[in-house]
């Protein structure tokens, strides 16, 4: 088994999973697109173009490039991968027994290939060929049997390593229930994975990727806000704690809306002292301080301690043990800062210390982080933007090498 884990959001990055747009997004219609949580509908040829010119650069950094689609196909190659990704798929009650049993027989039948192409792209109500009865009589023709899932794109969300360990992660949003689902089966039976340790799981409280910052070793951030609940945070701190992965979580309220779902869309690091973050909320974020006060064998039994809210900047910067986390704004002002977040100015993702992927089209910020010392590694994203999401909502690190003292 290959090593697989990261302690940092900065450390070298080795491998990666990506997911390349595919009919996934073909799916997407003005009728459907809110649902499936895409803010437009993008051209999806010019969205693999973009992707597969991000793909290159990381390579070309030396970054092993993993393909979620590909690790599936790969998965379901066993029977019993196969089986269950089936049952899950059709688990849902709108399906009768009519049409599930026509439908999981179809799918037995599918070769790896096909079967990922359905569970990823889904099946609409036109396109099946038998199961006919009450449900796909009174169902509109183009209504998804199995929903397609475009978000898939944004692979950091689903799962989060921290230092050898892989945690799956339990999407909050119906459109994306599935996902987790699908990576969690991925990590259990393809077989570059297989013994990998798991913590938290998609049957758990709320926990998304996007809001967990890897800020330095043993010292974790986690977002609280329209995506990562509380009761979530309290679950993911006590398993983190009792596997020794880390000594003080952080957990930093966010505001409950669509420019701020994740806290990767408010702030990311970009040096083991250095973070982007948008300006319009740096003086008013907080973070509480979560830590172990007393120990036992069972997580649930665990003692935690929460501290008093401080400054985001202040509480990460006395975990981290550095003096200050340096603040790179978003922009010179408030409006060009408010329309790059939005563009996800501040989502960038670290190849290594002091080097970052980032959206060409955030010309102030990646000016402000260049002034800074920071390499921006700039990557078309007109298309790939349309689901609201940047470079390090694209991508999950795989592995990422420790991070050494200067």
């Amino acid at each position: 088994m290959s090593t697989h884990g990261a302690d940092s959001e900065v450390g070298t990055l080795q491998t990666v999973m990506l997911h390349r747009p595919g009919n996934e997004l073909k799916r997407l219609t003005p009728r459907n697109n809110d649902r499936l949580l895409f803010d437009g509908i993008p051209w999806v040829a010019r969205a693999q173009e973009e992707h597969d010119a991000f793909a290159q650069q990381l390579r070309e950094r030396g970054v092993e490039v993993l393909y979620l689609t590909d690790l599936l196909t790969e998965t379901l190659a066993s029977d019993d991968a196969r089986n269950h990704a089936i049952t899950t798929a059709l688990a849902g009650l709108h399906l009768g027994d009519t049409l599930r049993s026509y439908l999981a027989r179809f799918l037995r039948e599918a070769s790896p290939e096909e079967l990922t192409d359905y569970l990823t792209a889904g099946i609409r109500n036109d396109e099946v060929r038998g199961g006919h009865g009450i449900v796909t009589s009174l169902l509109a023709s183009d209504d998804f049997l199995i929903d397609p899932l475009p978000n898939l794109l944004f692979t950091r969300d689903s799962s989060v390593w921290v230092r050898d360990r892989v945690a799956v992660t339990s999407l909050a949003m119906p459109a994306r229930t599935r996902e987790t689902q699908l990576t969690e089966l991925i990590y259990t039976e393809h077989p570059r994975f297989r013994g990998t340790r798991k913590i938290h799981g998609w049957h758990h409280e709320h926990v998304e990727g996007g809001d967990v910052l890897l800020m330095a070793p043993g010292v974790i951030a986690v977002g609280v806000g329209e995506r990562t609940t509380p009761a979530g945070v309290e679950r993911f701190a006590r398993q983190v704690f009792h596997a020794d992965l880390a000594r003080t979580v952080l957990a930093v309220p966010i505001a409950q809306e669509r420019a701020t779902m994740h806290l990767d869309t408010v702030c990311t690091m970009v040096d083991t002292d250095k973070i982007v973050m948008y300006p319009n909320v740096a003086d008013s974020l907080q973070a509480y301080a979560v830590t172990l006060a007393d120990r036992a064998e069972d997580d649930r039994d665990l003692v935690l301690q929460v501290a008093d809210a401080e400054p985001f900047l202040v509480a990460a910067a006395k975990a981290m043990e550095i003096d200050t986390l340096h603040q790179i704004d978003t922009g010179l002002d408030p409006v060009t800062a408010e329309r790059e977040q939005w563009d996800d100015g501040n989502n960038t993702l670290a190849v290594a210390p002091r080097v970052a992927v980032a959206y060409e089209r955030n010309v102030e910020t990646n000016a402000r982080l260049e002034e800074a010392g920071i390499e921006v590694v700039r990557i078309s994203g007109s298309e790939l933007g349309s689901g609201r999401g940047g470079p390090r909502c694209m991508s999950c690190p795989i592995s990422r090498a420790p991070l050494t003292v200067d």
